[in-house]
């Protein structure tokens, strides 16, 4: 076999036509073998001589793409130095753009023995572990363009690859699952007619089912357990795992973006599969273990602010260097649209405290790429000061993780939580307006993959995980959730109305709230995991979703909401409220005023009333005071937005002075929550009775 120098630049192995260049980086190695995986169980070393800055690197002329590799790097074994260089192990390529097979866990793939964690284990792990592939980077992508919608017409929707699909009645069964059933026009159909705008995607990077789940029956369904930072994950393709996973996620990302939808990633950066101490040896842990973790001080051991095992060393420049070069790559080679970043906290600990200037914040903001996507964080760890909610820096937009906690209190009856939801409903200023960004730095959700769908939020007040095989210890036990009055399953119809109420409650909520709004899978269909609010390991029916048989109606007001919202712009204003007459427009009312229910402007006496949980706001469309795209006054209709959150009826006075006609777009007492067109109407002075815990939207045109 011929070997070449090659070049230290691009990391990873990069095919051009002819062979194939391979490089990585390890200044804990004394020695590089690239091993090529032959079908028939052997393999091919190849010393990589060529160092550059500890990259080592060589070009094989004639290898082509779908060949497996791997390395085996030789090194000190001395965790007590933090070092755990073990040649017997069969390493995963940082930068390998697909990874075949999956983990076979024995004590082969580990780098002790079992029982005897200071002793060096040197089975051979090839015939147990991940292979890397060679990729072919060429793929037709046609006229695709990227949708760039902006925030105030985004709206999100959370899904699970093969959750979302595994179950959908108009799929062949050999997508469902799959990123070709995330590209079939029945997955398409439902997502465009419900209004959705981008894709969010759980974990989509190579990630492993571990061990000790692999043990107890289960997986890791959700998959925040990365192995492979530039990979798509291999189980989600419909048709081989030699590079095909590639060209189908691309093929996904083309069809979703000619339905205009964009497609962004949930990452996970902060750590990777191979855990703590005790964790296997993969690929980074044995590639150099104190270049890319964060050790503690003793270095046989890892700084933990993920509750994962390990935490990436973010002060490395490698690191960094390889975070920022998978960015690019996801943008630039997979088409995708944005990123949510999990645990974002863990990615500004430069040291030990969440510090927003730390240099990876500095590299996306000057990034000409990453930079110009969509950049979501989770603004949260679980280390120290990791709750960091309205503490990113301006160019992100943040999971508010506020607006979940105290729509939540509001429609479960919680004292003292009007104030709070007001500022909420109006787009968090108090959170994100001193650092100059605007409402739609709030990604506002009421229900996520973490936690209860939306139907078990009204169903359970506890959790009930006892499938987890934790004995119910896992996942949050405060959830802000109300079971209406029955825990679980209920045949009472009375129950059964007043969740169907809450759930149009929740629903409607988010839709009329200033931010940007994310939906989570199935819940437009109620979907329910049977109180199960950690459901990361469920990869069943449990978890999957459901889809009706029959038009649902929870959905079709989902739908109605979210096209209300999407043909409003005063429902998505791009700018706080200024909570006065706006210069410059045809009348002189504010351009946002709060009443009681009783139609009289509410004091600060209003707000602070414990048992407080009834309120108007009246939104004024002829007082918008940003331009349209080119400059233009935009004009809307008039809302008054009604909430009645407590236990009982009340009777709201229509507000006199801020118009004299009106009609009601939206009833959630009513079952179908939408009256019929054009709906009842109603006068200022006039009287509307909403049953308990009901809003209502009441329109006058422009």
């Amino acid at each position: 076999m011929q070997v070449w120098p090659g070049e230290a630049y691009p990391l990873g192995a990069t095919y051009d036509g002819a062979g194939t260049n391979f490089a990585v980086f390890t200044e804990a190695a004394d020695r590089v073998e690239l091993c090529l995986l032959h079908d028939d169980g052997s393999e091919t070393a190849v010393e990589l001589r060529e160092s550059d800055a500890f990259v080592r690197h060589a070009y094989l002329p004639g290898v082509m793409p779908g060949q497996r590799y791997g390395f085996r790097v030789h090194g000190p074994y001395d965790p007590g130095r933090g070092l755990r260089c073990n040649a017997a192990k069969l390493l995963l390529d940082p930068y390998a753009k697909a990874v075949s097979g999956s983990v076979d866990w024995g004590e082969e793939v580990y780098g002790y023995h079992f029982g005897a964690p200071d002793k060096r284990n040197d089975l051979d792990s090839a015939p147990h572990t991940m292979t890397s592939v060679v990729i072919n980077p060429y793929f037709d992508w046609g006229d695709d363009r990227r949708p760039r919608t902006e925030y105030h017409h985004t709206v999100i929707y959370e899904a699970h690859v093969k959750g979302l699909t595994m179950r959908h009645p108009g799929l062949p069964g050999e997508l469902r699952g799959t990123y070709a059933g995330l590209a079939h026009p029945a997955v398409i159909e439902h997502l465009t007619g419900l209004g959705v705008t981008a894709l969010e995607l759980m974990p989509v990077h190579q990630f492993v089912n571990d061990h000790r789940l692999a043990d107890l029956g289960l997986s890791n369904y959700w998959g925040y357990n990365t192995i492979g930072f530039f990979a798509p994950h291999n189980a989600y393709a419909s048709w081989g795992d030699r590079g095909q996973q590639v060209l189908e996620f691309k093929s996904a990302v083309r069809a979703l973006h000619e339905a205009g939808i964009e497609v962004v990633l949930d990452v996970v950066y902060n750590h990777t599969a191979e855990g703590n101490h005790l964790g296997p040896t993969l690929s980074f842990r044995g590639i150099d273990n104190p270049g890319y973790y964060r050790l503690a001080d003793d270095p046989r051991h890892y700084t933990d602010t993920t509750g994962t095992g390990n935490s990436l060393l973010m002060r490395s420049p490698h690191v960094l260097q390889m975070i920022m070069d998978s960015l690019r790559y996801w943008v630039l080679d997979m088409h995708v649209d944005g990123f949510r970043f999990d645990l974002a906290a863990t990615l500004a600990r430069q040291f030990h405290e969440v510090d927003r200037l730390s240099s990876f914040f500095d590299l996306v903001q000057q990034d000409p790429v990453v930079s110009q996507v969509k950049l979501i964080a989770e603004p949260w760890d679980v280390g120290e000061g990791g709750y960091q909610v309205g503490n990113f820096p301006p160019l992100w937009t943040e999971w508010n993780g506020k607006y979940r906690d105290t729509v939540r209190d509001l429609w479960r009856g919680e004292p003292r939580a009007l104030a709070e939801f007001a500022s909420r409903l109006t787009g968090s200023s108090d959170l994100y307006q001193d650092d100059g960004r605007r409402p739609l730095a709030s990604i506002n959700f009421v229900t996520c993959h973490d936690g209860f769908t939306l139907h078990d939020l009204v169903s359970y007040d506890a959790k009930h995980n006892e499938a987890n095989g934790e004995d119910n210890r896992d996942g949050e036990s405060h959830n802000r959730s109300w079971n209406c009055g029955v825990e679980g399953a209920s045949d009472d119809p009375a129950v059964l109305e007043l969740r169907a109420r809450q759930m149009r409650n929740f629903a409607a909520t988010l839709m009329l709230s200033q931010g940007v709004p994310m939906l989570s899978h199935g819940d437009e269909f109620a979907r329910t995991q049977r109180g199960n609010n950690n459901a990361y390991c469920q990869d069943n029916e449990l978890s999957w979703v459901r889809w009706p048989e029959d038009r649902h109606e929870l959905l079709d007001f989902v739908r109605s909401m979210v096209w209300l919202r999407k043909d409003h712009p005063v429902l998505r204003r791009r700018r706080f409220f200024h909570g006065r007459p706006v210069e410059g427009t045809r009348d002189e009312l504010s351009d946002i005023a709060w009443f009681t229910p009783e139609g009289r402007e509410m004091t600060q006496r209003d707000w602070e009333t414990a048992r407080a949980s009834a309120l108007t706001v009246f939104l004024n469309g002829s007082a918008i005071s940003e331009p349209g795209p080119r400059g233009e006054r935009v004009v809307d209709d008039s809302f008054l937005l009604m909430f009645n959150a407590s236990p009982g009826t009340l009777d709201f006075v229509v507000p006199v002075g801020h118009g004299r006609q009106w009609r009601i777009a939206v009833d959630t007492s009513r079952t179908e929550g939408v009256p019929p067109d054009p709906g009842p109407r109603v006068a200022a002075g006039d009287r509307l009775t909403l049953p308990d815990r009901s809003l209502a939207v009441l329109q006058r045109p422009a």
